[in-house]
């Protein structure tokens, strides 16, 4: 489970500070006038800010779990985290804050 979370880390920081948006799903297909509808640095502090929150859940699940010795703490705050994050993610990603008028 580490591993996701180191996962989770490296690709905000790609999106973010490495300028990858074609990782973001959609917006690599999208011609250029669409694309320019779209508040893409605001976008990208949102998947950063949430790839970073899922990663620090998944770590401290999996400190608790080292400390506990109750490995089913572990997967429980991994789905945790996924199922509120991606979510998450998913719905401010695509509100009309981040859409230019």
């Amino acid at each position: 489970m580490i591993i996701v979370a180191i996962l989770f880390i490296v690709l905000g920081i790609l999106i973010k500070y490495g300028k990858m948006y074609w990782l973001v799903a959609g917006y690599n297909t999208m011609p250029k006038e669409e694309k320019e509808k779209y508040n893409i640095e605001g976008i990208a502090n949102v998947f950063r800010n949430v790839m970073f929150g899922m990663a620090l859940i998944i770590i401290f699940g999996y400190l608790i779990t080292k400390l506990t010795e109750n490995p089913n703490f572990q997967n429980y705050v991994f789905w945790t985290s996924i199922i509120i994050g991606i979510p998450y993610l998913l719905i401010q990603s695509n509100s009309k804050k981040y859409k230019k008028n």
